[in-house]
């Protein structure tokens, strides 16, 4: 009688580690399966004479390539962790960047056009990251919500409130 009782007890007690796992998410799983096909990362930059326009912060914003892409709605609320580059929107008098948004790639948002909004990530982190440390990428932890979002940079398809920020390194090969 009490083995059958405490085995239940065990799997009650257990069944909230097994929810709160958290997922390695790829950026491509973001993309439902029956979504058109979306353009690429933006194709490297060969004429260098253009270079100094495309690094300039004066010039007109470029245009996000799917302000409205679909989402994959099984997203919501799952424990993820998802590597990317920060584009910060908000900044602490300390620099630290506390509202960014998560993209895939190294200058969306800044100097190229932003990717569709389904690769895009709003997040908020109540410590944040050093300004400086934003030129690697980083692995962002957390709870995702599929949930859009608009600031004056790109839509975000996906939000997070990041419990984890770390620097995100190179599996051994």
């Amino acid at each position: 009688m009490l083995r059958p009782l405490l085995a239940a007890v065990l799997v009650v007690l257990a069944a909230p580690v097994s929810a709160a796992e958290v997922r390695e998410l790829v950026w491509s799983e973001m993309v439902p399966a029956d979504a058109p096909p979306q353009v690429a990362e933006p194709a490297p930059m060969h004429d260098l004479s253009q270079l100094a326009d495309a690094l300039s912060e004066s010039g007109p914003a470029a245009m996000q390539q799917s302000p409205a892409a679909p989402v994959v709605e099984e997203l919501d609320g799952q424990t993820v962790k998802l590597p990317g580059y920060i584009v910060p929107l908000d900044v602490t008098d300390e620099g630290r960047v506390t509202e960014f948004l998560l993209v895939p790639y190294f200058g969306a948002c800044i100097h190229v056009p932003p990717p569709p909004s389904n690769q895009i990530v709003h997040v908020t982190a109540e410590l944040g990251v050093l300004l400086d440390a934003l030129y690697q990428p980083f692995w962002i932890e957390g709870p995702l919500k599929v949930e859009q979002t608009s600031s004056e940079l790109a839509e975000a398809g996906y939000q997070m409130a990041a419990d984890k920020i770390y620097p995100y390194e190179m599996p051994d090969s």
